[in-house]
């Protein structure tokens, strides 16, 4: 499933983030930077050490922030790593907007053409996938809508539930298969 929004494409797909054929992959980090499990645990093992070795360096990152290290054993060149909410801490959308928003920005800086992105936040955080869909996808799609070098965002979501949650979404934007 696919939105095309000006010279930029939003995509989803089901698989496995770490095998992403993008520029950069985001990883839903905490502020720690620390690798722990669901995806960011999925980056270290595929990815090597070097990449907790950078977010060591880094040392911290806010939520609703992201930061960028290398990509170590990955195909990706680049992890960005967003800070998303984690429910109850209060204000969860509009932090999840900015970690969304601030991944692009790192993107942007380093004149990538694409990344993948999870569903942040959804896991051990427990933000709601559906409220997560409506806000990542409109704020990719947003961020699309102006002047980027952005070519190509994949959502890459692991299980079919949350795939059909993200789809659902795609499609009342005028997402087609």
């Amino acid at each position: 499933m696919h939105l095309q929004v000006r010279q930029s494409r939003i995509e989803l797909e089901q698989g496995d983030i770490t095998e992403s054929d993008t520029d950069a992959i985001v990883n839903a980090a905490n502020a720690d930077l620390i690798l722990g499990a669901g995806v960011a645990g999925a980056i270290r093992n595929k990815g090597g050490p070097a990449i907790q070795e950078a977010c060591r360096a880094i040392g911290h990152c806010p939520v609703g922030g992201a930061v960028v290290t290398g990509g170590g054993n990955l195909p990706a060149r680049y992890v960005i790593h967003a800070v998303g909410p984690r429910m109850g801490e209060g204000k969860e959308p509009a932090k999840l907007q900015s970690a969304t928003r601030e991944s692009l920005l790192r993107a942007e800086e380093r004149h990538l053409s694409s990344l993948a992105f999870p569903a942040i936040s959804t896991g051990i955080f427990r933000f709601p996938t559906e409220e997560c869909a409506r806000i990542m996808l409109e704020t990719v799609r947003d961020y699309l809508s102006g002047t980027t070098g952005i070519q190509r965002v994949v959502f890459v979501l692991f299980d079919s539930s949350t795939y059909q949650v993200f789809a659902r979404r795609l499609a009342g934007m005028g997402g087609q298969e």
